[in-house]
């Protein structure tokens, strides 16, 4: 484990926090006045480690805004509507040549809670959006920039910066998490109650992350799509551009003939459920007949002979993105690939019809150091090489949990089976691991503390291009509503938001069965009304229409057998898919990989 100076990092601040308590203990924040003559930067000059600083800190008023929209690239637009807070920037040396800056929002109506968001993909910046979204809450927030200024697909800064790639892969996260703890305990003076973290692709990566270096660090953790597998997922995103390229061979797929290989695929699986809905709810039960894709097959498919249709070299591509990363020498599968339904937003693996940022930036900048690379000279040692190095220690891929559950700590993962950027697979194979590692394949004893959501329809972190209900509270869903909206619009609480039934497990005992997601007839409209909602259900079970009430009302549908039975391994269920590898702009640009 590479995760060197941390532990020391966390002893310093909290001997740094013990000294400052007498101090501390003498404030107290009760009115506007104090409230504003609390939020100083001499409340936190005794707490602070010396290679700490406050760069600014600010009263908000209730209703105000705060962030940096001429800076953060990553996060410019700002959170409107707050309520009245402390807001505070404060500036770490992570190491001679590296640094990190962190944001805090500690409410004037503080629910005693603490709450550390996530980031997206490669993208350096404070996540401003988020925080708003949970200091509406009542949390103290926390997100860090993870030691960097940059947009989510831009890799350069990685090139021959080690120390910056290990702020980006756990360390700034971590020490933002320590540090914001003890500036949260300084500010209120008194101890947190709970502690948690939401955070989504690369979010949901740091979040497992940090579970696994620090399993003490949070009481419950809302994980989505994570891109936890750094070192085979981006890889792979290199990889697959050798599967669609160069544009003039037979065999590539043009990005704009996607959403109709989507419908087709809808229109293929989407009864399966027994609901003719547009949706393909078991996406793992899709078995596509490729017949009907190509051109002059299935006579009575319209897509057969439609301008689309596919040739045999374009569906052996098609093919291979659903299989996910093979070895070419062994046709061992070390990445798994997408679930049919992903097909409206492969465009964002496949970068349109090149390579993908994430894919090749990775490799340039953090694998190779070698910015000439491009990725039609990937081979499979590279593979080989990025699991030696794994640059940063970014990959979250300890899949022993018993630390953190027997703590009595609870995890909520949660993935849109319309992924079409980190694959649902990915997610249910870090589960499957889990669960074996932990609680020797029991998952019945595993789901005491860990459960699975797959969101039928969803796409990256949130959206959908079927009309899936899939508001659900996870992170950066919010932000894709509105600068100024928190938790689902019209629906704010434990039944209908992850992050809220989360807390409730965790402080009053009440397990994940299930979350209502939520859709509008403008599917990022709320005040365009509801089009649809529908229970999500916690893994094996699987959201069940009753054959006869309106499909798109919750009550018509409840979470019934999987058809995994309880004691059975997770990993072996996940197996025996794997065998068949077939059995939203600002969604993407906020959470990326």
């Amino acid at each position: 484990m590479r995760c060197s100076g941390f532990l020391q990092f966390s002893i310093n601040v909290v001997s740094l926090a013990t000294a400052a308590a007498a101090s501390v203990q003498a404030k107290s924040y009760h009115g506007n006045t104090a409230r504003q003559a609390g939020c100083d930067a001499s409340t936190f000059a005794n707490v602070l480690p010396p290679t700490a600083r406050v760069e600014r800190i600010e009263h908000v008023s209730a209703g105000s805004t705060f962030g940096e929209p001429l800076t953060d690239l990553m996060y410019p637009i700002p959170p409107t509507n707050l309520p009245e807070l402390c807001a505070a920037i404060i500036a770490i040396a992570s190491s001679s040549t590296s640094s990190f800056r962190f944001g805090l929002f500690l409410p004037a109506e503080w629910n005693g809670r603490f709450l550390a968001v996530g980031n997206g993909g490669f993208g350096g910046g404070i996540n401003w959006l988020d925080m708003g979204a949970g200091v509406r809450h009542g949390f103290a927030v926390v997100s860090t920039d993870t030691g960097h200024n940059s947009s989510t697909g831009d890799v350069l800064w990685g090139l021959n910066n080690p120390e910056g790639r290990i702020d980006w892969g756990y360390r700034a996260l971590h020490r933002s998490v320590v540090l914001g703890k003890v500036l949260v305990a300084a500010y209120y003076a008194r101890p947190i109650n709970k502690s948690y973290y939401s955070g989504c692709s690369t979010g949901g990566r740091q979040g497992l992350k940090e579970v696994q270096i620090s399993p003490g660090s949070f009481d419950g953790v809302l994980v989505g799509a994570p891109a936890w597998y750094t070192n085979h997922l981006n890889t792979w995103a290199c990889k697959v551009a050798t599967y669609n390229w160069p544009a003039d061979d037979p065999k590539h797929i043009n990005w704009q003939m996607l959403p109709s290989i989507g419908a087709e695929i809808v229109r293929q699986c989407d009864a399966n459920d027994g609901a003719s809905d547009g949706i393909i709810s078991i996406p793992e039960q899709c078995s596509i007949d490729y017949d009907s894709l190509r051109c002059g097959g299935n006579s009575s498919s319209p897509f057969a002979s439609s301008a689309d249709c596919l040739s045999d070299a374009q569906i052996g591509t098609l093919k291979s993105v659903y299989a996910g990363y093979v070895v070419s020498a062994t046709g061992e599968q070390v990445m798994p690939g997408f679930l049919p339904g992903s097909e409206n937003q492969m465009y964002t693996l496949l970068n349109y019809s090149d390579a993908s940022p994430y894919g090749v930036g990775y490799v340039r900048y953090f694998v190779l150091n070698d910015p000439t690379f491009e990725c039609a000279q990937y081979n499979d040692s590279i593979l080989q090489l990025a699991e030696r190095l794994d640059p940063g220690n970014a990959t979250a891929d300890d899949y022993n949990l018993t630390t953190f559950r027997d703590r009595g700590s609870k995890m909520l993962l949660y993935h849109g089976a319309a992924d079409g950027l980190v694959p649902a697979t990915a997610g249910s194979l870090y589960y499957d691991r889990a669960v074996k590692a932990t609680s020797g394949g029991n998952l019945t004893a595993a789901r005491d503390f860990f459960r699975r959501l797959e969101i039928p329809g969803m796409q990256h972190c949130g959206m959908t291009s079927v009309g899936a209900p899939w508001a659900m509270g996870g992170a950066s869903q919010a932000a894709a509503l509105g600068n100024d909206t928190y938790s689902v619009p019209g629906f704010a609480d434990a039944a209908h938001d992850a992050l809220l039934a989360l807390v409730d497990w965790v402080e009053n005992g009440a397990p994940v069965d299930q979350v209502i997601a939520t859709t509008w007839n403008k599917s990022t409209d709320p005040s365009s009304g509801v089009l649809r909602q529908r229970p999500i259900c916690a893994y094996p079970a699987v959201s069940k229409w009753d054959g006869s009430g309106n499909m798109d009302d919750a009550a018509s549908w409840s979470c019934g057998d999987g058809g995994a039975p309880a004691q059975q391994t997770a990993e072996s269920v996940a197996a025996l898919g794997r065998q068949n590898p077939f059995a939203v702009i600002m969604g993407v640009v906020r959470s990326g990989l």
